[in-house]
């Protein structure tokens, strides 16, 4: 059972370095950072994490694929895993939708693309040589001269029935969303239908603190994505032993891997108060 925290991309870019440096010190498993359209760039992102810290795994989580060639992607990540062995995880997933039609990135077959682009980018990394053409992509001969030694884990950003399942056939992990409740996370599990090596990673609010009008709207907006009610987005919340509670019920209900995403001021101070209560 792993420890995450989620790097907010309302946070600006430049107080990334101490916030990385200062959750190296403490006993957090990873350090994960966005790539959401207008906000900031995922792989850039990790890279700065990674080069300021020495035991985080620092997770992109995502890359949306209509913006990224499979290739290219892979020599981004392919380096970082080289410079980092074993401080990796890449997420990859279909991108907001209205954020792909906007730069006119959408694809005919989003579920074809993303199959696509994480089965030749997990052989890229593998250093296979790849022939590949599909529906969205296609790779004649490719592959990486110096493919990484420690190969990095490749996950899926989903949350739909189909997408899950294709992540539970072809990534080595799926990354869900904010807001989902510990009583509803095992029909994801079980739509994922993977093996016990294939990793969960779930996102969730922390807010241990007033509830400011900025969380709000943000925790409105989720229900909107999720397609629930408001009452229905999960946040860790309460006192500090409440919020940990929620963390560890997503521990036991299938979570492999809980990345808390501080909502309002101190993010850091509320992580170190999670961290005491659990």
């Amino acid at each position: 059972m792993r420890l995450g925290v989620m790097y907010d991309r309302d946070l600006p870019p430049e107080q990334l370095v101490p916030f990385a440096r200062a959750l190296d010190e403490t006993s957090v498993d990873d350090l994960w950072v966005v790539e959401d359209l207008g906000w900031t760039g995922g792989v850039s992102a990790a890279a700065t994490a990674l080069a300021v810290t020495s035991r985080l795994r620092v997770g992109i989580g995502i890359t949306p694929a209509p913006l990224r060639n499979p290739a290219l992607l892979a020599m981004e990540l392919g380096n970082l895993a080289r410079l980092h062995p074993g401080r990796l995880a890449a997420g990859i997933g279909h991108g907001v939708g209205d954020w792909m039609r906007q730069v006119g990135a959408a694809v005919p077959s989003p579920l074809s693309l993303l199959e696509e682009t994480i089965t030749s980018v997990r052989a890229l990394l593998r250093g296979e040589t790849v022939t590949l053409a599909g529906k969205e992509v296609r790779l004649d001969g490719v592959s990486l001269v110096h493919p990484p030694v420690v190969v990095p884990p490749v996950l899926a950003g989903v949350k739909g029935p189909r997408s899950l399942a294709l992540s539970g056939r072809v990534a080595d992990g799926t990354i869900l969303p904010e807001g989902i409740a510990p009583a509803d996370l095992p029909p994801y599990v079980s739509r994922i239908g993977a093996s016990s090596a294939h990793e969960l990673v779930v996102f969730a609010y922390l807010r241990l603190g007033a509830t400011t009008a900025g969380s709000q709207a943000l925790v409105e907006g989720q229900a909107g994505f999720l397609g629930v009610e408001p009452s229905e987005v999960a946040v860790a919340e309460g006192t500090p032993e409440q919020a940990a509670a929620h963390v560890k019920e997503l521990w036991a209900a299938g979570a492999t891997t809980v990345a808390v995403r501080p909502l309002g001021p101190d993010p850091l101070g509320q992580v170190r108060t999670l961290l005491s209560a659990l």
